[in-house]
């Protein structure tokens, strides 16, 4: 059973009818105990790193979280900020990552930006994906919704699957073992989301 985290930091609803859509089983966790069946998790986020963070550990479902995805190795899905926390740590903020996917996020530096821009990065841009299963059937410029205004640099480079250039390549997805992370909105991506949410459903 694919279950997405409701700790608040999320729109539920966005992926719920995605999956809808797409007739595939999923769950909501609000406490732990809505995770004993989960076999795949979406960890949505949106938000200050430090919020995320703190309301994640508040939620009471962070050790259990953490035994299915380090120990019982069953894949996760970490979308915006939600990926975000899954570094070491942020320049954002001051709390501690769940460092599942070693590395640093970074606040865009709008002085090595080579055209006149703002931050956050907000709208349609285009992916440039490695081969991982995630991005089955998803061409190389197919084109995805952000919102933000820190990125993940990854201390592996191997880490990286996705990278989009906003001035500067910067990570967009993140994959290490079983553990999956998108800076990118599937839910809100329409076709090219879609295909990307039903691709982890086939994790």
């Amino acid at each position: 059973m694919i279950t997405i985290i409701h700790y608040g930091c999320g729109n539920i609803r966005a992926f719920l009818n995605v999956f809808k859509n797409l007739n595939i089983p999923v769950s909501v966790a609000t406490t732990k105990n809505d995770l004993e069946d989960a076999s795949k998790i979406i960890l949505p986020g949106v938000g200050a790193f430090d919020f995320v963070m703190q309301s994640f550990n508040k939620s009471g479902m962070r050790d259990v979280v953490e035994k299915k995805v380090m120990e019982d190795k069953i894949p996760i899905l970490g979308i915006c900020a939600g990926m975000q926390i899954m570094a070491d740590s942020s320049e954002e903020g001051k709390e501690a990552g769940l460092g599942w996917i070693p590395g640093k996020v970074k606040l865009f530096d709008l002085s090595k930006i080579p055209f006149v821009t703002k931050i956050p990065h907000m709208g349609w841009n285009e992916i440039k994906p490695t081969e991982n299963r995630l991005f089955q059937n998803i061409p190389n410029g197919s084109r995805f919704y952000f919102v933000h205004s820190y990125y993940f640099e990854e201390e592996n480079s191997v880490a990286a699957i996705a990278k989009t250039n906003y001035g500067i390549d910067f990570t967009s997805a993140v994959n290490n073992d079983n553990v999956y992370g998108t800076q990118f909105h599937p839910e809100k991506s329409h076709l090219n989301g879609q295909q990307l949410l039903k691709n982890f459903a086939l994790l």
